[in-house]
């Protein structure tokens, strides 16, 4: 039982912030239809600009509380430098292109992206280990489990409602959906598709910090750590299909626990599970799991 319960909360915890980043992945991609590879590496800047805060905070001596906030606010800084920059210079100049055309822009701006953070911040890891204290530790049965770990759930939960709330309860997410569903007939109602663009890309790269800068105090940050979360992301949206955000949700839950299953039970087929996983789902379901309907084309 204490095995099982374990297994459980690792697997929540990793599917957590995994789905924050493959939220992003996927919202970018139902709006803009770009499989973005650069998505790891604003994932990895969030990480590293939440590292540089939380040792400016240090430096200053804030509270320990706020933290948080400086966390929060390096997500939000990614997201206004890095979304315009790239947006408004590179990916608009491409749109309506060969969609392969636009996977390789994006991968070369990951590459590019992977060697600038080497220069900003260089090979020595950053650890930020103050926010993962700030929740003390949690009893169950005979287990103690990090609070923090508990804190990543709901933020997790808090971010994929309000996502799904600002989609479908709000009138820039409907004019946001009709764009998804048709660009062409949006823009003959006046739509301005390419401020719609700007938005998604901005939320899409702000959750890639946002999932970085709060998986800071969980890992060492060095380079490289752009690479595994790209590929587990990609994994995730293609379980769970490409651009739903329900499909984010299963799919890192998926993934998550498969992955925690192998960690605690088979530690060598910890990648190896994942790719099963979705070797099996893309067997039964090639669209993913909760692929969105297309319209027929006549």
């Amino acid at each position: 039982m204490g095995a099982a319960l374990t297994i459980l909360i690792d697997g929540l915890t990793y599917a957590s912030w995994l789905f924050i980043v493959a939220l992003g992945l996927t919202l970018v991609f139902g709006v803009l239809k770009i499989l973005n590879m650069a998505h790891g590496s604003f994932y990895a800047i969030g990480a590293y600009m939440a590292a540089s805060f939380v040792s400016w905070g240090a430096a200053l001596k804030w509270a320990p509380g706020f933290t948080l906030v400086a966390m929060l606010l390096a997500a939000v800084a990614v997201a206004v430098i890095m979304a315009p920059l790239t947006e408004r210079t590179l990916l608009r100049t491409f749109y309506g292109r060969d969609e392969v055309l636009l996977v390789l822009v994006t991968y070369a701006m990951f590459l590019i992206l992977e060697d600038a953070t080497k220069l900003i911040w260089g090979a020595v890891p950053f650890y930020v280990s103050e926010p993962y204290g700030l929740f003390g530790n949690v009893d169950i049965g005979t287990q103690t489990y990090v609070g923090y770990d508990f804190a990543l759930v709901g933020l997790a939960l808090v971010v994929g409602l309000a996502v799904w709330w600002g989609l479908n309860r709000t009138r820039q997410g409907k004019i946001v959906l009709a764009v998804i569903h048709s660009p062409e007939v949006a823009s003959s109602m006046g739509v301005n598709i390419s401020r719609v663009y700007m938005l998604a890309f901005s939320v899409g790269v702000f959750l890639a910090a946002l999932g970085g800068a709060f998986t800071a105090p969980m890992i060492s940050v060095q380079p490289g750590i752009s690479v595994g979360v790209i590929i587990v992301s990609f994994a995730v949206v293609i379980i769970g299909g490409l651009g739903s955000i329900e499909g984010a949700a299963i799919g890192a839950l998926i993934v998550g626990l498969a992955r925690s299953m192998a960690v605690h039970l088979a530690p060598v087929a910890e990648l190896f599970s994942v790719y099963l996983v979705m070797a099996v789902v893309l067997a039964f379901r090639p669209e993913g799991l909760f692929q969105r309907i297309q319209a027929r084309k006549i």
